[in-house]
């Protein structure tokens, strides 16, 4: 399944979050999430899982998100196999950390928290695509609830840490205005809207994957971006392919929004303020 995030397809990758007490935030993304610390600074610590490629950097601020506003919603640690996912669970459960929901969405089964600064996260394992239904261009996604007892039939026990071969799936943003949105996503950034759920929500991906972006808002219609700084997502890498197909997405995207270089990387903002990195695969 992480063909949807592999050389072959552009994709989400990395992320970037502002913590208000950056000892807390470790201690939770390393004892209860399961990341292992790739470099740490007086203000910064990049987590990996494989040892060797970011994932999440989190940094200090002493700023802290006002709501409602724009900015996000959650983002989606993807695991390789159910059973991962299972163990996950197990985990979870062991250390009595809260869990804020578990659901059958179709095509995936995921598990969702908060951080100590309320950033959502799901984590999830992909059902085979092969098994998702599609309605046209349409991919079929319910939210139903998760089987846990079935699931947890898969579990090994309690394993601490998360697979190496972990990869941020998605990322679920809360925007202003969903049309805004959707115009820059998919005729910006070359996503296709695979996903709708009425007026107030949209999921894009690259490739025929059931999301690697979803839009909503439930929350932000409307709404201004954070504060600079604010605890939340300072921003989030899709990786393209090719330096080819970089550079057109770079110069589509301009149609929308500014674009800035920095090192390797390009970077630009949605109309709602949230911040991407366009990356090449390292």
């Amino acid at each position: 399944m992480m063909k949807f995030h592999s050389e072959s397809v552009p994709h989400t990758s990395e992320l970037h979050l502002f913590v208000s007490d950056l000892k807390r935030s470790i201690n939770f993304y390393v004892k209860i999430i399961g990341f292992e610390i790739f470099s740490q600074s007086n203000d910064t610590v990049v987590f990996t899982t494989n040892g060797k490629t970011p994932l999440l950097t989190i940094e200090q601020t002493n700023t802290r998100r006002a709501y409602p506003s724009t900015g996000l919603y959650h983002f989606a640690l993807l695991v390789p196999e159910r059973k991962h996912l299972a163990n996950v669970l197990t985990h979870l459960l062991s250390t009595g950390y809260p869990l804020q929901g578990a659901s059958d969405h179709s095509v995936s089964e995921a598990i969702y928290l908060g951080d100590p600064d309320g950033n959502g996260i799901e984590i999830y394992a992909d059902r085979p695509s092969t098994q998702w239904s599609w309605e046209e261009d349409q991919v079929v996604m319910t939210t139903n609830a998760l089987n846990a007892e079935e699931l947890m039939k898969e579990a090994s026990g309690v394993i601490e840490g998360l697979p190496e071969n972990t990869v941020l799936g998605h990322v679920h943003l809360q925007v202003s205005d969903l049309k805004e949105a959707k115009d820059f996503y998919q005729k910006g950034l070359g996503l296709q809207i695979v996903s709708q759920f009425g007026h107030d929500a949209i999921f894009a991906s690259y490739g025929g994957y059931h999301h690697h972006i979803g839009l909503n808002t439930w929350q932000s219609a409307g709404a201004l971006p954070p504060k600079e700084r604010s605890t939340g997502l300072k921003w989030f890498s899709i990786v393209f392919t090719s330096d080819l197909e970089r550079n057109k997405w770079v110069e589509q995207v301009k149609n929308f929004s500014n674009v800035w270089e920095k090192g390797d990387d390009f970077y630009t903002k949605d109309p709602s303020g949230n911040m991407i990195r366009l990356s090449l695969k390292k």
